[in-house]
């Protein structure tokens, strides 16, 4: 972990934040370049009328092409399972699919989403594939991946605890994470708390603005002398 846990307000506040404006906030404390943070366009949101999941994350690398080296139930993952347990909840499970080709099996279906949600889990994140969508759906566990799948394929968890890297976003156990429709990103630990503050900011200059274009007297010179007010 990288700082204490947020209190339980703020993140029910991110919750009601999207991502957008939450990385909007992000940006005006100037902790991280622009171009980082976030996942790509190879990640998809497989329920985009949820609401934003946020939590911390828990990680693990997977492969599907090829069988285990050892042991062959694809629901022996109790060492899995138990180091999800030191990461705060809510958590936000982020698998790598290490495979050349990732995607091959869906690791995440109907059963593991269930066991997840047992153990306080809110969201997967995955470059791999995942399956049983409406019945996933139904359970209120959010996914994020870059593909669907059949099959199981040989999914097998070889690796957990350590840095993934998931559609350009990299990821280390315990960052806190916020997802939606429009994709996934991580918020930096020493800004946290004051994101949804500023993120009301950000919201509330924006109802300005666009006021501003429905305005009788709009002009363009005038919008640009509104725009620079809200930014200083």
């Amino acid at each position: 972990m990288n700082a204490e846990p947020l209190m339980p307000p703020y993140l029910e506040e991110l919750r009601a934040l999207s991502t957008c404006v939450v990385a909007s906030a992000i940006e005006t404390f100037g902790v991280r370049l622009r171009n980082r943070g976030f996942s790509d366009a190879r990640l998809h949101c497989m329920f985009p009328e949820q609401p934003a999941a946020v939590g911390y994350a828990a990680t693990a690398r997977i492969r599907g092409t090829d069988p285990p080296m050892e042991g062959h139930s694809y629901y022996d993952r109790g060492a899995w399972w138990n180091s999800l347990l030191k990461i705060p909840p809510p958590r936000i499970v982020v698998i790598e699919d290490a495979d050349s080709i990732p995607g091959l099996g869906g690791f995440i279906g109907e059963v593991h989403a269930n066991i997840l949600l047992a153990l306080g889990c809110v969201a997967v994140v995955t470059n791999g594939a995942v399956r049983d969508l409406p019945e996933v759906r139904r359970s209120g566990l959010q996914l994020f991946a870059g593909n669907v799948s059949l099959s199981h394929a040989y999914a097998h968890v070889f690796d957990f605890g350590g840095t993934v890297e998931i559609a350009g976003l990299t990821v280390r156990p315990g960052e806190l994470i916020q997802g939606d429709l429009h994709g996934v990103q991580t918020i930096p630990p020493e800004i946290a708390a004051r994101v949804p503050e500023k993120a009301r900011e950000i919201m509330q200059s924006r109802k300005e603005l666009i006021g501003l274009c429905y305005s009788k007297n709009f002009s363009i010179a005038e919008f640009i002398q509104k725009a620079k007010e809200l930014e200083s």
